[in-house]
């Protein structure tokens, strides 16, 4: 991550003297912003970008690309300027008065849609009517807390039971009905 190189390909270049992350397009836009090192030393460092990301936990946490110039031992026997790429997290940056931060690119965690539920079919019976069920869809508001939990198949078995419907409520009907019609005839 460190070190000054030169040629096409470089994923670095030069900048005040200091090798800087850069595109194709030139070098990464930065702004100076403050570092608390371990030691609880302060050093001005260059910040690139900012990305979200998720932890193992599901929290959500921002952290900060940042440059720290130092030197280096050169080829030659000297030293040369380089700058020491890493991420950190806010709690050691502390930004300058009068500074923009607004042109640092963010980078947020897309918002995934939920996971969707497991398609799964309920036969509830009918309260006050021996030998009526009906099939819901798991999650029918009417196949609450009642009822046993099928297969697609076990249901499509269910449906063809005398007393046994479809709910026209969730998507029971929709989904079931059309299955047992493209059976009939067959088997």
């Amino acid at each position: 991550m460190a070190g000054t190189t030169s040629g096409r390909d470089s994923p670095a270049r030069q900048h005040d003297g200091v090798s800087v992350p850069a595109t194709a397009d030139g070098p990464v836009p930065h702004v100076p912003i403050g570092l608390v090192t371990p030691d609880g030393q302060h050093l001005q460092v260059r910040l690139f970008e900012r990305q979200q990301i998720e932890l193992d936990s599901g929290c959500r946490v921002w952290r900060y690309k940042i440059a720290a110039p130092m030197w280096q031992a050169a080829a030659d026997g000297g030293v040369e300027a380089v700058g020491f790429t890493t991420w950190v997290t806010a709690d050691v940056l502390r930004p300058y008065r009068c500074v923009a931060y607004n042109t640092i690119p963010s980078h947020r965690v897309p918002t995934l849609p939920p996971e969707p539920e497991t398609w799964g079919w309920v036969l509830r019976p009918v309260l006050g009517q021996r030998g009526r069920a009906v099939v819901h869809e798991s999650n029918c508001r009417h196949a609450e807390r009642a009822g046993a939990e099928l297969q697609t198949e076990e249901a499509l078995n269910a449906l063809m039971l005398s007393g046994v419907d479809a709910c026209h409520d969730c998507d029971a009907a929709a989904v079931l009905i059309p299955a047992l019609q493209l059976g009939e005839g067959h088997g």
